[in-house]
């Protein structure tokens, strides 16, 4: 893999996470009932990061929950032949919330399929929104994310690698080429 360019850094991850906490806030029009929902693995920093926007803002604390899809992928024995497998923590109810699902990178859509499938297991909500840090495009599924932090158009070749300090140290986002030409993240 080789790095091209980095298109976030520090900073403007924060901006991106800010803007984020104040759209859910005006579309929800408060925080009542407003529980957020990360996908393993960089899906639940953000989420985190998000909800302790809310919380300043609404001054009431902001569920998150912690959904590890690997066993809902319909492309699971595409990936890996081990997959990893992370937790789901979901320690309150989910039945008539608005969950808003949280990822960094929307791409074929895939990833939001099977974490729709996963919440459904644990209850019925009101509703599901969608926010990303990034949106690189070339989605297969017919989703589009509710809130985005960044729009990036992508080749099918390259990479979007999302790095965030709560799991890699370092909070920036970068494009690189994959070696092989293969699909990128």
């Amino acid at each position: 893999m080789i790095e091209k360019v980095q298109i976030m850094d520090v900073h403007s991850i924060d901006r991106a996470v800010n803007r984020i906490a104040h759209e859910i806030i005006e579309r929800n029009q408060g925080a009542e009932g407003l529980v957020l929902m990360g996908i393993q693995r960089r899906g639940v920093p953000l989420a985190q990061m998000i909800a302790k926007r809310i919380s300043e803002q609404e001054s009431r604390d902001i569920p998150v929950g912690i959904l590890d899809i690997t066993f809902y992928r319909d492309d699971l024995t595409l990936r890996s032949e081990h997959p990893v497998v992370n937790d789901t923590v979901i320690n309150f109810e989910i039945t008539g919330k608005d969950i808003v699902l949280v990822d960094d990178v929307i791409y074929t859509g895939r990833t939001i399929r099977a974490a729709i499938d996963a919440i459904m297991d644990f209850g019925r909500p009101r509703r599901i929104q969608l926010a990303v840090l990034i949106d690189r495009g070339h989605r297969e599924f017919p989703f589009k994310a509710d809130y985005v932090g960044k729009n990036v158009p992508t080749s099918r070749t390259e990479k979007v690698n999302v790095r965030l300090s709560a799991v890699d140290g370092v909070d920036e986002v970068t494009i690189s080429d994959t070696v092989e030409g293969g699909k990128g993240i």
